[in-house]
């Protein structure tokens, strides 16, 4: 009977083992599970001050910058925008694929037309194979100047980093403050045809940091102890200017781009394009103090103004001497790093070529699509109706403008692109940008005055489903080179090579890299040079391509990419969501 007692006890205590183990297999199954994340983003006036001054900024939530959304890879964000500002607005998440929901994309006129004042509208995605920092912004006029959030997708559950786990994580938002009404600013450059004026500060989470007048005590402090491995996310969000960053007396690891993972390089010093993200690891192997991360420009157009103040934040060891709130005495200043000439292009390119994929990648070989396109600036003559005492102020009294291919963008203003793509409604783009300049030229030699006045439309180039592209991004020297951040909306793309001078196919074919050439969604292509990028048209839809300056985008640098639907449900578009907003 003992017995029996003891094999039935030993039955029973099994069974409640199995039990409990498959209640914790079924948790573990239901954290592995994609979640859907909501969020209410309220556009909004907001007083922020800066340098001394208050600005009625636009704001998100009341927040500058915006809010920082997480999630893991595999989830789905529902964010609900509704505009109770007075301008238009649309908010695109940088760097997301968006499969098959072109309509949540984001930029004006291109997939939606914009929210207006006392609208809404709901952002619908899923994140599918992406990891890393990434960020949302608006794509309205110059709302992207305060109108922007740093989007961080984490590995799936029970996933990790390809690398080893930091100790903690830190986003860093680059960007830039004026002391006005950026939408004032815009405006004013568009009614004179001359450049905007440049910003009053760069700014690290919104702060410009000690080296600006009333801004010392915001400071943003960025703890670190000695020993410990850190994650930095940096992104640059300033409107107009590429940026270098560094951090005084310490090696930056690089592990991640664009939320592609790359292979492990280190860095004293990074060049982010606007639009760009950079992951780093920082270690604390300094003697404990305080040390400055710094960002300041790195500006290649020749003979043009630029903010050249630097913006910074401070790395501080928990056992550091005199921290801010101590009670011993002042703080100890801050260790000041040495940062880039702003025109130090050998260090933006010596970076940029450093960036390789972890492993070997499956880079299109067969190419459907070779597209060769210009970028750059020009020069429109001014309207005959401004008097001289309204001469326009750009060069020898003309108008800024840019193109691509010789053809300088205007978006549609009573219907998107996307819309009159999908339902064939005539009269809205035109399918025939060219694959190639309409004349060959010196582009980064003395390039005759003929050719700097461009073309204006709302042009795109179409591609089937599935075809393998190739662009060459040529910059030319039409008023001034300068380095371009070209963003690919939709896609992310490998950067095979990039260099400078005239792109000669016959030589320069050779340099390709085809075997782990880094994947990104902006590129920055070099001032007086090229870059030469390839990917899979397989998200179809209307995908804008332009710079990632906004002076330029509103100059017209940009084009877009048609992508028509392939064969079934899976390789086509989603139908249009019915709160899409009407024009």
């Amino acid at each position: 009977m003992d017995a029996f007692n003891s094999i039935s006890g030993n039955k029973i205590r099994c069974l409640l083992l199995l039990g409990v183990c498959l209640l914790f297999a079924s948790s573990a199954t239901s954290l592995a599970e994609p979640k859907t994340h909501q969020h209410d983003f309220v556009i909004q006036a907001t007083p922020v001050k800066r340098l001394c001054t208050t600005q009625n900024s636009i704001t998100v939530n009341g927040q500058f910058p915006g809010p920082t959304l997480e999630v893991n890879n595999g989830d789905t964000l529902v964010v609900k925008v509704t505009n109770k500002a007075r301008y238009n607005v649309t908010i695109h998440w940088h760097g997301i694929r968006q499969m098959r929901t072109g309509w949540a994309d984001g930029p004006e006129f291109v997939t939606q037309c914009p929210i207006r004042p006392g609208g809404s509208y709901t952002y619908r995605f899923t994140i599918q194979g992406q990891e890393g920092t990434l960020w949302w912004h608006a794509h309205s006029s110059w709302l992207r100047a305060t109108v922007y959030g740093a989007l961080i997708i984490h590995p799936k559950q029970g996933d990790s980093y390809p690398f080893t786990k930091p100790k903690r994580e830190t986003t860093l938002l680059l960007g830039e403050w004026w002391n006005a009404n950026p939408i004032n600013v815009l405006r004013q450059s568009t009614r004179t045809g001359g450049a905007p004026n440049v910003s009053d500060a760069y700014t690290i989470n919104g702060q410009p940091g000690d080296l600006y007048n009333c801004s010392s005590q915001d400071t943003i402090i960025v703890p670190i102890d000695s020993g410990e491995t850190n994650l930095l996310r940096i992104i640059n969000a300033a409107l107009n200017q590429p940026l270098f960053f560094t951090v005084a007396n310490h090696k930056l690891t690089i592990v991640s781009a664009d939320a592609s993972y790359t292979k492990p390089f280190t860095s004293r010093v990074l060049m982010l394009g606007p639009g760009q993200t950079t992951d780093v690891l920082i270690t604390g192997d300094q003697p404990p103090a305080r040390y400055y991360l710094a960002a300041r420009a790195y500006f290649s157009a020749q003979n043009a103004a630029f903010d050249n103040t630097t913006t910074t934040a401070i790395l501080e060891y928990k056992s550091a001497p005199c921290s801010p709130n101590c009670t011993n005495g002042p703080a100890v200043k801050p260790i000041m790093p040495q940062l880039p000439a702003f025109n130090d292009t050998a260090t933006a390119s010596a970076f940029t070529t450093s960036f390789r994929s972890p492993r070997k990648v499956e880079v299109p070989t067969e190419i459907d699509e070779n597209l060769f396109f210009t970028i750059g600036l020009g020069l429109n003559n001014c309207p005959k109706h401004l008097n001289q005492t309204r001469r326009c102020q750009g060069p020898n009294g003309t108008r800024f403008t840019a193109s691509m291919n010789n053809v300088s963008f205007v978006l549609p203003n009573n219907i998107s692109i996307l819309q009159a793509y999908q339902q064939n409604i005539p009269g809205v783009f035109t399918a025939d940008f060219p694959a190639n300049p309409p004349l060959k030229f010196d582009y980064t030699g003395n390039v005759s005055r003929s050719l700097w006045q461009p073309l204006s439309g709302t042009r795109g180039y179409k591609l089937k489903y599935g075809s393998r592209v190739q662009v060459v991004l040529q910059d030319t020297s039409i008023v001034t080179p300068e380095n371009h951040p070209i963003h690919l909306h939709g896609y992310d793309f490998y950067i095979l090579a990039e260099g400078f001078g005239n792109f000669n196919a016959q030589t320069d074919t050779k340099k390709f890299n085809l075997v782990d050439p880094p994947m990104r969604n902006t590129v920055a292509v070099p001032a007086n040079g090229w870059a030469v990028i390839r990917f899979v048209a397989d998200n179809p839809g209307a995908w804008i391509m332009h710079c990632h300056l906004d002076v330029h985008i509103n100059w017209g640098l940009a084009m877009v990419f048609l992508v028509d639907n392939g064969v079934g449900t899976l390789q086509s578009i989603e139908a249009p969501p019915v709160d899409l907003p009407l024009c």
